[in-house]
């Protein structure tokens, strides 16, 4: 069969080349550069726990020691400080590091695996589907037609393969802008993130309302000043007056030494593509949404989209078209992004509604205020909070033996430590992206035993023909304990680790109804009946 043809070889798409190449499905990466990224150190980008994770798990890089993990995040108002976390096991830290090691980590090991080629200078500018495949036509030195079963463009905010496909892209321009600066300093309570607002040495002109400092690795620091609605020029000579004002400022004397490493503008846009998919041509990362005003984070919802449809592809790959499989990664991935632009568009009126404006003086409205920002910065509550997939057309219907756990139905698993099949203790995490459905019994007191003196005992044997009878690969792993399960709980895991149920005890057949519903249920009489895959 033809290889998955990616167009784009940002973090996205190196990211879902990567996934599918995990689950041994051929790619194409198309890069329309030389193959190569320009290091920017002011271009950074703030991951998630899982999100992190996910990359880790298929670079075998540790990034968080190319990256800080914040140890703590303060929100300051003039001179007042509103609002302190501080991390632990309980919330653990957002890890910020520089793109281009991303890039590079996901470069490095796509070297090293033979199911992926890049093709470097080849440009995109035409796509031709049937219902046998795709065909893409680059341009270039090395302009060439290139044969694809399925075809994803994640080329980007300007994607050609969206505009090929004749997709809008609603939206709103620039609905934020600031102005961004990596220097190295020693500034006050290092490691800790921080956000202030109204500084009390801000002076008139752009750079007054807003600015945020990010830790980086070896006394790196990211600053973005909020820059006011317009196009006022912010020429060098400005930013750097307000680099030495601002860390005068939080030093509490002159200006300290500091090297300045790069400088930028950043533009944030929201917008949202109509549709995801277009037969067997899909969209994902920025050619998909742009997202990433008020502290939110656009690159972690793209490589959530890598993850969601790696799977799906793979197995449409290996097994055939599953068009409601396929569906499902529109429908998930676009609603919850769609849920992310709408509390944030909803909340910037009340957030940059002007100092002099009546919101001002509403009691408490500052904190409210400060709270909603520390939710964009830290990826919690309705600004930052990754969506779930509680309204999947994935999920199963209501099942006899359902029982609730902390982790909702949809949500993202807890990491927790398992056993796996031949007795190795891991974690939950490195089970996911390797095509299988994750089932997992909830046993205390297993850990202390041998496997294989539980292995054959109580539930397991049952439990284990009932794992073999279901319609997809499954891998069957046991923890000691999982967040609100009691004993003999068993939950069913998708490959990207989102929950599709919790059962009480072993339950065969509710066990195999779930697992047919999260592949998207029988296979389709479309694809059974030779009709186009993907026809709408």
């Amino acid at each position: 069969m033809d290889p998955v043809i990616v167009v784009g070889a940002g973090p996205v798409g190196l990211t879902l080349a990567l996934g599918l190449a995990r689950q041994d499905v051929p790619c194409v990466v198309l890069d329309e550069g030389p193959g190569k990224d320009e290091p920017r150190p002011a271009r950074t980008v703030v991951l998630r726990e899982d999100t992190a994770a996910l990359l880790e798990r298929l670079t075998g890089v540790p990034l968080a020691q190319a990256g800080t993990h914040w140890a703590g995040w303060r929100s300051m108002r003039r001179k007042q400080v509103m609002r302190e976390v501080f991390f632990d096991d309980s919330e653990p830290a957002p890890l910020h590091l520089p793109q281009h090691v991303i890039t590079g980590a996901l470069r490095a090991a796509l070297v090293r695996e033979s199911w992926v080629r890049i093709a470097v200078d080849s440009r995109v500018d035409g796509v031709e589907q049937e219902a046998s495949g795709v065909t893409a036509h680059t341009r270039g030195p090395k302009g060439t037609w290139w044969r694809g079963s399925y075809l994803v463009g994640c080329d980007g905010p300007r994607s050609t393969v969206r505009k090929l496909q004749d997709i809008r892209f609603p939206g709103r321009t620039a609905v934020e802008r600031h102005a961004v600066a990596a220097l190295r300093a020693d500034l006050p309570r290092p490691g800790e993130a921080l956000l202030h607002r109204l500084p009390p040495w801000r002076t008139s002109g752009p750079f007054a309302g807003e600015i945020t400092a990010r830790p980086l690795p070896d006394g790196v620091w990211r600053l973005d000043w909020l820059l006011p609605p317009g196009k006022d020029l912010v020429t060098p000579e400005l930013l750097v007056n307000r680099v030495r004002e601002t860390l005068a400022g939080w030093t509490g004397g002159s200006t300290p030494a500091y090297e300045l490493l790069d400088t930028g503008v950043h533009t944030v846009h929201h917008r949202l593509a109509r549709r995801w998919r277009a037969g067997r041509v899909f969209l994902a990362g920025d050619a998909a949404h742009l997202l990433g005003a008020l502290g939110t984070h656009g690159l972690d919802e793209g490589l959530r989209d890598a993850d969601n449809l790696a799977w799906k592809l793979a197995l449409a790959w290996h097994h055939g078209p599953h068009e409601a499989l396929l569906d499902s990664y529109q429908e998930e991935r676009r609603g919850a992004v769609a849920a992310r632009l709408r509390a944030a568009d909803q909340a910037l009126p009340v957030l940059r509604g002007g100092p002099g404006g009546l919101r001002s003086y509403v009691p408490g409205a500052a904190r409210g205020h400060d709270a909603l920002l520390t939710d964009g910065h830290l990826g919690r509550g309705v600004l930052g909070s990754p969506g779930t997939y509680a309204d999947s057309p994935l999920a199963p219907g209501p099942l006899e033996g359902e029982v609730p756990v902390d982790t909702p139905p949809g949500a993202q698993v807890t990491d927790v430590l398992v056993t796996a099949e031949d007795g190795t203790f891991v974690r939950l995490r490195d089970r996911l992206g390797r095509g299988a459905l994750l089932v997992v019994l909830v046993a205390p007191g297993t850990g202390v035993w041998e496997r294989k003196h539980w292995a054959t005992a109580g539930i397991m044997p049952r439990l284990a023909a009932a794992v073999s009878a279901l319609p997809h690969t499954a891998e069957l792993l046991v923890a000691e304990n999982y967040p609100g399960a009691g004993a003999h709980t068993v939950l069913l895991v998708r490959p990207d680790g989102h929950l599709v149920t919790a059962l009480s005890g072993v339950r065969p057949a509710d066990l195999y109804a779930a697992a047919e519903a999260a592949l998207g249920g029988a296979a389709d009489a479309q694809a059974e009946a030779g009709a186009p895959a993907g026809s709408h």
